[in-house]
């Protein structure tokens, strides 16, 4: 008996001491919690994160570009970004220990959301027509390049600057003929607001010319230099996380519901499977792993970028984007 109480408070004193040796993690997401964000919290409540020693608290974004001072200046460890933007960012800011270690949108959701009724339904259906751009928009720091790609006469599109909230209402209310945002989210928003489906063109500028990437997670590179195997364990459940929701997106909503509960659940997990299917579980990252990126698209899509943004500097990949934390592929499958 003696035994048996000396080893249940051995077993006691042991998982107290593992709890108190999860290292802290906070992430910075770049927007609200949407269906989108949902793997990540699939990742705390399933236990991967715990399961790597990490204790992580997700704090909302206010944007494509919000995460990327966040982690550069040490103030979160980890983020999660436009790569786009970053590359601007440390092309801008040399030297600014912040890179991109785990690519998340294979394939970007930047778009042109515009109305069928309002004659938008292609990319040149926006000259003659107005459209409604967040500044800080990621979709909207891409639009030069798009315009290139589509040979758009950029004169004759009238922008207006709209702020976040104001965007989708003002498409509904037709003060827009189309937006720039993420497919996933301004498209869903839309619906929301009663505007019927079948009236709603989504433009994918990765179906038309693109061969940017989109968002990754990314890390504070002295902060990864000295905990490799942190960044690595983290990764490794944000990995785990997005398998957990792919399989089961209904659950991994649930999740999400827990830490929003203002939101729409079946709007969220509808606005989840658009973002699997259309940018993250691609035939890349299918065959590869969720993570890595390929080096020749890489280096058309700086060029892209290149287009519309004078680098001050010569454009350097392996400045905005290191696979060194990745797990290996075997952990990174998605199916």
């Amino acid at each position: 008996m003696l035994k048996q109480t000396l080893a249940a408070v051995a077993a006691t004193l042991s998982m107290a001491s593992a709890a108190l040796a999860q290292a802290e993690v906070p992430f910075a997401l770049d927007w609200k919690f949407e269906g989108p964000a949902a793997p990540y919290f699939v990742a705390i409540d399933n236990g991967h994160f715990e399961a790597a020693g990490l204790d992580v608290e997700i704090s909302a974004g206010q944007g494509s570009l919000d995460a990327i001072p966040k982690v550069a200046t040490g103030a979160f460890p980890v983020g999660f970004a436009d790569i786009n933007s970053l590359i601007k960012f440390l092309d801008q800011n040399p030297g600014a220990p912040v890179t991109a270690v785990m690519m998340v949108y294979d394939k970007p959701p930047f778009a042109i959301v515009g109305r069928k009724s309002l004659g938008v339904e292609a990319p040149k259906d926006l000259e003659g027509k107005v459209l409604g751009a967040p500044p800080p928009d990621g979709a909207w720091a891409q639009f030069p390049a798009f315009a290139i790609a589509n040979d758009l006469d950029v004169d004759a599109i009238t922008v207006e600057p709209v702020g976040f909230p104001t965007r989708e209402p003002m498409l509904a209310e037709g003060n827009v003929a189309a937006v720039t945002g993420f497919s996933f989210s301004s498209f869903l928003n839309l619906v929301r607001l009663g505007v019927p489906e079948e009236d709603i063109s989504t433009i994918l500028m990765a179906d038309h010319g693109l061969a940017l990437y989109g968002n990754a997670i990314i890390a504070n590179t002295n902060f990864a230099q000295d905990n490799p195997e942190l960044i690595t364990g983290f990764l490794t459940a944000v990995a785990a996380g997005w398998k957990d929701a792919i399989a089961e997106p209904a659950a991994a909503i649930e999740s999400l519901i827990e830490r929003n509960p203002a939101a729409d659940a079946a709007l969220e997990e509808r606005r989840l499977q658009l973002a699997i299917d259309a940018n993250v579980a691609t035939d890349y990252v299918m065959a590869n792993g969720i993570g890595g990126i390929d080096a020749d698209r890489m280096a058309m899509a700086l060029e892209q970028l290149a287009q519309t943004y004078e680098f001050q500097t010569t454009p350097d990949a392996s400045l905005y984007f290191t696979d060194a934390y990745l797990p290996d592929a075997s952990a990174r499958m998605l199916k």
